[in-house]
């Protein structure tokens, strides 16, 4: 893996200009509506360029969204190759550094009271049945000032009243906890919108309570992340962010939510959220606002994906199962559907390695074990070694009523049947052997230079009897490499 590089732009602007020079960032300078309209236009765009709208209806400020809807976007904002992102987002996972603390930031540069801040910040409503507008990209950074705990995690954020909102946390968030914690008084918060995209892949972290997601951020950044004071807490706020909401969390204060949009794509009637009390607004000079478009979308499915992806594998290594790879798949909306590959000599681990995934990450409902000749991130590949290498009476496990986290499809009393599949090639399954019929390697590799050099290597759509002849970037259509 290559060395880290430090990062002195801490912002999520740099990343935009990034994306603007390299031709990935499309900009809508028509009037868009916030109902339903913006939605619209991210959909549209959901698995290409990201998108700054300009012109929205009722936002001073322009909204940006679709920032990290591929892999290869995410590995250009930590500034390492495609293959090397799970390596680095793993070794975050097991390494911290305490924030620096600044006395000035750029996410202070103008201050506004309290019921300012929905005048200011707008919400946009996303899809047909949802009970109203929402933030979606609100990373929250909470300091509970009894244990100490500090937290960067996200949540969807919901108007309410002037200086209200809620905020839909599940009953088992570490967020959930702290705000327990802090009783009454509330728990001094701040919502941050657009921080720098290591920043809000270190916040998708799964960690132990009291663990804080901003000293794992460190490593991506390749430098301690840069925090100031709120105004009106203690909470330390990135400081190069495009907004901040301040407030307190009140679990005491719940708030029916109704139907909201979930990462599988469809709707949820969860009950009861809590409420946000805000005390200050903070902005930039010149702020953009971050959007995520909720529901079965890649940008929502990736923020996930990668950091499940990374915390699975460092768990699997602690149960044994070294030397694996892993993908949260799309499908699973970057949540519940695990694939992990397994070495040649570690073939027999595949159960093993099931049960760790089951385990260390609730959520997670089904997992295939393939061998490491198997491109997880491509689910026809993967879908093949599950047809051509799984004898479903022997390689198929069922594991009844587990407890499972509320948003998991189909999960009833708050539990789920899990499923785990070893697709990995078995000695004496197949007289033959399980190896694809391919032309030879340095036959294909002659060809494609040759065309290559034609100015045909954009138009390169291999079939599936490549796979394991190309690289994983070579598999798909250009345009289309997540």
């Amino acid at each position: 893996m290559r060395a880290r590089m430090n990062m002195g732009d801490q912002s999520m602007r740099g990343f935009l200009d990034e994306l603007e020079r390299r031709g990935e960032l499309v900009d809508i300078d028509r009037p868009v509506d916030p109902r339903f309209e913006l939605a619209s236009v991210l959909a549209l765009f959901d698995r290409g360029p990201a998108v700054r709208l300009n012109r929205v209806t009722g936002s001073e400020l322009p909204l940006v969204g679709n920032i990290l809807s591929s892999r290869a976007r995410i590995a250009a904002a930590l500034r390492v190759p495609v293959t090397d992102v799970l390596d680095t987002l793993s070794a975050a996972v097991a390494s911290r550094c305490k924030p620096e603390v600044v006395d000035t930031a750029h996410c202070q540069e103008r201050r506004f009271a309290a019921d300012e801040v929905w005048k200011r910040v707008l919400a946009p409503t996303y899809f047909t049945d949802d009970s109203g507008g929402y933030l979606t990209a609100g990373m929250i950074v909470a300091h509970d000032p009894v244990t100490g705990h500090r937290n960067a995690s996200y949540a969807r954020i919901k108007p309410l009243g002037p200086t209200t909102g809620f905020v839909g946390i599940a009953p088992n968030h570490h967020l959930t906890a702290l705000a327990r914690s802090a009783g009454a008084d509330g728990l001094p918060v701040a919502v941050t919108l657009g921080t720098h995209p290591a920043i809000q892949m270190a916040a998708c972290f799964y960690l132990g309570l009291g663990d804080d997601e901003l000293e794992h951020a460190a490593h991506l950044l390749g430098a301690p992340v840069k925090v100031v004071r709120a105004t009106t807490s203690d909470v330390l706020v990135p400081a190069d962010a495009e907004v901040v909401i301040e407030g307190l969390l009140h679990a005491d204060r719940p708030v029916h939510e109704g139907l909201v949009s979930e990462y599988h794509g469809m709707y949820e009637d969860y009950g009861d959220g809590i409420t946000l009390e805000v005390t200050a607004l903070t902005t930039r000079a010149d702020p953009s606002v971050q959007v995520i478009l909720p529901g079965l979308a890649a940008e929502h499915a990736y923020l996930a994906a990668l950091p499940i992806a990374a915390g699975l594998r460092h768990a699997l290594r602690l149960a044994g199962c070294g030397d694996t790879d892993v993908a949260v798949t799309l499908s699973g909306g970057g949540r519940v559907d695990v694939v992990v590959a397994l070495p040649a000599h570690q073939g027999r681990q595949a159960k093993r390695a099931i049960f760790a995934c089951f385990a260390s990450v609730s959520m997670v409902k089904q997992v295939t074990v393939v061998d490491c000749d198997i491109d997880i991130w491509d689910a026809e590949h993967v879908h093949w070694a599950r047809t051509s290498r799984m004898r479903w009476e022997r390689d198929l496990i069922l594991a009844p009523d587990v407890p499972a986290d509320r948003n998991v499809p189909m999960q009833q009393g708050g539990t789920v049947t899990k499923v785990g599949m070893d697709a990995t090639a078995k000695p004496g399954d197949r007289t033959p052997g399980h190896a694809l019929a391919v032309p030879p390697r340095e036959t294909v590799d002659r060809v494609r230079r040759r065309l290559e050099t034609d100015g045909l290597g954009t138009r390169f759509a291999p079939t599936p009897v490549l796979w394991s002849l190309l690289d994983t970037g070579d598999r798909r259509p250009a345009g289309d490499q997540h």
